[in-house]
């Protein structure tokens, strides 16, 4: 009961993110001392004379690489009258070298199939012992009786040594040291690429030099009966070094073998079904909650805020107040002939989509140029790509001051002097990207528009998104490691902590994409994004025979920023084409611009062809804004031991395997 507790307790604190209590858990129990092959609430058989391995077959090849493919056939005979749920093996990947303890000699497992031809369970559950993995194969849900045979086969890297130019060495322990089960009879064999220069077989205890059966050839063979539990089988072969490819020998990785956590078998196969379905229940849960819980936020605070009773694009006078509602949609809106008051074409796209693009900040510095601060320069073709000049200038005393994020731009462009051509930014201008997109998103706030910066709520729902998204990866991938939670329904192919990761990782994705929704605008906000479409409906709907001849230039380019961010630039280009010809026909100059020079206008396609090279302009920009300029350790290998044919290395092989049942 004791240990049920304590293992209960570890679970707990898994669950919870507590890493230490499970350490200390699994402290508490190894103090205990209570016995392994006893202590039932463990989920282990208790090893005596009924249960043994009848047969066992271990055939091994060696390929050119280094590496051995392993075929364990197991007859296992259970005892009668307990129950038992299928076996365990624990598979040798991790050994000392040569004395060393700064490094430890590492077999890497891959390839694992389990099956068993006799319709025994064969559910794997598999976890990291430090230097062994160990497998519990069968079902917690059901149980086995008398014989039944399993077949694990697997591959081991990195298996061989090289003894000097002409010789290399396979050592591997058939049956490991720490052996729990009998053995009646024991077959190995082993295929090489060529045949063994020399072969052995040692049984027994920690360096044996008892023989067992061996005879040599390719597959050589091996064979002893009768195996006690604390025995190990050891099988060795020396083989010419041309019977292997390129470099071989050990993989040596720094650290220790040893490994303290806690494993799937410290609990009972109950207690294994119940975390599997509390853990299965919680994955279910998670989702269900991230849904519910986001869908209300987003209902309640997601949501634009709008002033009851008001004109959309309308506020409360001075000294009036009006109610403020949620909506999801906004209200119809008016057509407006002008864009909101002292509201740039940037701050419009910031507000519009909630974020602060680059066609925002290009925008920007068109808007700037159009006001007098700067000038735009198309330079002649080189290579076929285009080139702009940008200078800055002083601006006229009528100016509308700058804003805070209008004057980062400014000091970036013009960092290293007056005079500087698009293409000099490239490479270097990302930094004051971010900062002028940064100034941006708290312009919108400091306009009252949103209470918070859409970005930094984006971003900060994004990180809670990417939180559960790597639990969930570490629930699959790791959890089932230590915390042993089975199958919540026998019908269920998923553990309950696969369940726990796939529903944590749909959560992620759940807040990720409500998340998005979370930043909302205020009533006011709301009210200039109304002014705002009304002004883009202008754009759209614009007739040239409304527009005077006289301020045909200067509300084209004053608008024309504003058209590239509600992305109409060619409508409103085309209606000053029509604007142009009437001129024309009329008898009427217009000016080109002063604040855009291109290699030549004419005066049919004037307003086409500034628009056409503003246009490449942004892109451009765009693209050079954004841009940026542009390990593995060695593997040791040294050879290791000599070969001794007679004996004495008994469990002292690479691999190997033992294990029970449980």
């Amino acid at each position: 009961m004791r240990r049920l507790v304590l293992s209960a307790l570890a679970a707990l604190a898994l669950i919870l993110g507590v890493a230490p209590a499970l350490a200390h858990a699994a402290a508490l129990d190894r103090a205990s001392g209570l016995d392994r092959a006893t202590s039932l609430d463990r989920g282990f058989a208790a090893v005596g004379v009924e249960e043994r391995i009848g047969s066992y077959v271990n055939a091994m090849e060696l390929r050119r690489d280094g590496s051995v493919a392993i075929t364990e056939t197991i007859e296992h005979i259970f005892p009668e009258g307990d129950e038992r749920h299928g076996i365990t093996r624990d598979i040798r990947v991790r050994a000392g070298y040569q004395d060393r303890d700064d490094v430890y000699r590492y077999y890497r497992l891959s390839d694992l199939q389990v099956s068993s031809p006799s319709g025994a369970p064969v559910d794997v559950q598999e976890s990291d012992f430090g230097a062994y993995v160990h497998l519990r194969i069968g079902s917690p849900d059901e149980v086995v009786s008398g014989t039944h045979t399993y077949v694990i086969a697997y591959t081991l890297a990195d298996v061989v040594n090289v003894i000097d130019t002409e010789r290399a060495e396979f050592v591997h322990d058939v049956v490991g040291i720490a052996n729990e089960q009998w053995y009646d009879e024991i077959v190995a064999t082993v295929a090489a690429p060529e045949v063994p220069l020399q072969v052995g077989c040692n049984y027994g205890g920690q360096g044996s030099d008892s023989l067992c059966e061996s005879s040599g050839g390719s597959p050589s063979s091996f064979g002893h009966s009768d195996l006690e539990p604390g025995q190990a089988m050891t099988v060795a072969l020396s083989l010419p070094r041309s019977a292997f490819d390129g470099e071989i020998g050990p993989n040596l990785i720094e650290g220790s073998t040893s490994n303290e956590d806690i494993g799937a078998d410290d609990v009972s196969p109950a207690l294994t079904r119940r975390l599997g379905q509390l853990t299965g229940g919680l994955g279910l849960f998670i989702p269900l909650l991230a849904a519910a819980g986001m869908a209300t936020l987003v209902w309640t605070r997601g949501r634009d805020e709008a002033y009851a009773g008001l004109t959309p694009g309308l506020t409360p006078g001075a000294g009036e107040q009006a109610s403020i509602i949620r909506r999801a949609r906004p209200a119809p809106i008016a057509v407006a002939f002008t864009p909101p008051a002292g509201v740039q074409p940037g701050m419009i796209g910031t507000l519009i989509d909630e974020s602060a693009d680059t066609v925002d900040v290009t925008a920007t510095l068109l808007d700037l140029a159009v006001r007098g601060f700067l000038t735009i320069t198309e330079t002649e073709k080189a290579w076929r790509r285009t080139d702009w000049l940008l200078t800055q200038t002083t601006p006229p005393p009528n100016a509308r001051a700058l804003s805070d994020y209008e004057e980062v731009l400014l000091q970036g462009v013009f960092a290293d002097g007056p005079r500087v051509r698009l293409s000099e930014l490239k490479n270097t201008f990302a930094s004051t990207l971010t900062a002028v997109q940064g100034s941006m998103y708290g312009e919108v706030v400091r306009r009252g528009w949103f209470r918070r910066s859409p970005q930094s709520q984006r971003n900060s729902w994004s990180g809670l998104g990417a939180v559960l998204f790597f639990l969930g990866l570490a629930a699959i991938f790791f959890l089932g490691n230590v915390l042993p939670a089975g199958r919540p329904l026998s019908a269920l192919p998923l553990s309950g902590t696969t369940i726990l990761g796939l529903g944590l990782i749909v959560s992620a994705l759940i807040v990720n994409l409500l998340g998005r929704r979370m930043a909302s605008r205020t009533a006011d906000g709301s009210a200039v994004l109304a002014q705002a479409l009304g002004f883009r409906q202008y754009l759209v709907t614009a007739e040239a025979n409304q527009i005077r001849f006289e301020e045909a230039q200067q509300i084209f380019s004053t608008f024309l920023p504003y058209a590239i961010v509600f992305g109409v630039a060619e409508k409103w280009a085309k209606t000053f084409q029509e604007v142009a010809a009437a001129a024309a026909a009329a008898g009427v100059a217009i000016n080109a611009p002063n604040w855009y020079v291109g290699p030549s206008w004419g005066t049919g396609g004037m307003f086409d062809s500034v628009t056409s090279g503003v246009d490449d302009f942004a892109t451009q920009a765009a693209g050079t804004f954004i841009s940026t300029p542009g390990s593995s350790g060695d593997s040791v290998f040294s050879g290791g031991g000599g070969f001794s044919g007679g004996g004495g290395f008994s469990g002292g092989g690479g691999g190997g395997s033992s294990g029970g049942s449980w």
